[in-house]
């Protein structure tokens, strides 16, 4: 593995991956589960970049309506 920075995924073991996940799934379900994974992944880059901003302060209640409670 000389030459290879630790971690990084080399185009070889892409296609072997990428063949493996088309054998198991199957040509039908592999493009609904990128788009799932993709949606996934936009969800949560949306949360970290929520994380990093102060919540706004919630809206006061309205006081609760008062009513009569029914006895039988």
């Amino acid at each position: 593995m000389l030459g290879t920075i630790q971690g990084m995924i080399t185009p070889t073991t892409a296609l072997v991956v990428g063949a493996i996940a088309l054998i198991v799934f199957g040509p039908k379900q592999l493009p609904e589960l990128a788009k799932g994974l993709g949606k996934a992944l936009g969800e949560f880059k949306k949360g970290l970049n929520n994380l990093n901003e102060p919540e706004p302060p919630a809206p006061p209640e309205p006081p609760a309506a008062s009513q009569p409670e029914k006895t039988p």
